[in-house]
């Protein structure tokens, strides 16, 4: 474990709740493999909040960046001075880089996450029909993941219809090859169902989708880790489903988290928005790791 000390870099995870992340002990075990001296810890920040609390971060020389989950992903996008390719086009980030003089960088690898999880457990989106449930931050990160994986169709519900039509629209405008639809609570047809909403995260949510509807010839995918089986999950597994967890989303991040937040590899950032190096020194080390987990990611039979 690391011994905190004045020089020691900080890096945190924003969230609300904060109960059910996981991503600091992921995090924290990485920098203690690399021997970086940094250490991530968990800020519960209200939405009302975080404007605030983005201002403040950006005044701490020793906090480097952090990661941003449920449910400021969109807004945070707002906040930073320059986001990733990616992150523009989805409209949301989910990890951020603090340069030197106090800049805020976005970036979004929620998508590539979850795809990557998917295919390292077996399971190949490309041609299948698609079912996401969602149109926020995540879900909407997933959604052009999804059809740039090549699924055969994609189906988009929420329970807001017009959130639902304008994920829509952007993803059939970045992906014409494949048909994007808006859909209701019904499965039905569907080969890939997944839940991109955080329906689950507490106890007596409703379902995020009709489960009645739900075949055993259908895969099952959550993006929510704790609790690792949600009531969905459960629904889906006592039916004869295939289920899939959320945590393989966060293991496929994890290290390509630690080198954007430490400016080492700020992924998809256009030419003038790179960090400098000196407030990416402290986490020497992860950039090679992040190179050879993206190779095995890539690498992984289909």
């Amino acid at each position: 474990m690391t011994t905190i000390s004045g020089k020691t870099a900080l890096y945190t995870i924003l969230a609300d709740p904060i109960h059910h992340v996981q991503t600091p002990q992921a995090i924290n075990r990485l920098l203690a493999e690399r021997g970086i001296d940094a250490v991530m810890v968990p800020m519960q920040v209200r939405p009302q909040g975080l404007e605030t609390v983005a201002r403040a971060l950006r005044e701490l020389p020793n906090f480097r960046g952090c990661v941003v989950t449920v449910p400021h992903k969109s807004a945070m996008r707002a906040l930073c001075d320059a986001v990733s390719d990616a992150a523009r086009l989805i409209g949301a980030v989910n990890v951020v880089h603090r340069t030197a003089d106090g800049r805020l960088l976005g970036g979004m690898l929620d998508g590539d996450g979850f795809v990557a999880g998917l295919r390292q457990h077996g399971i190949e989106p490309a041609g299948l029909h698609t079912y996401l449930a969602g149109a926020g931050g995540a879900a909407s990160a997933i959604a052009f993941a999804l059809a740039a994986a090549g699924v055969r169709t994609l189906t988009i519900a929420n329970r807001s219809q017009d959130k639902a039509r304008q994920l829509a629209t952007r993803v059939a405008a970045a992906f014409p090859a494949v048909p994007v639809s808006v859909g209701g609570a019904d499965v039905s047809g569907m080969e890939l169902v997944v839940n991109g909403t955080s329906l689950g995260l507490h106890d007596g949510d409703p379902l995020p989708l009709d489960a009645q509807t739900l075949k055993p010839s259908q895969v099952v995918a959550e993006i929510i880790m704790d609790p690792a089986e949600t009531p969905l999950l459960a629904a889906a597994r006592a039916l004869g489903c295939r289920v899939h967890p959320g945590a393989p989303m966060l293991a496929s991040q994890v290290a390509l988290m630690a080198a954007f937040m430490s400016g080492d590899d700020l992924q998809g950032m256009s030419a003038g928005h790179g960090a400098d190096r000196d407030s990416a020194a402290a986490s020497s080390g992860v950039q090679a790791q992040a190179g050879h987990d993206q190779q095995a990611t890539r690498g992984t039979p289909r």
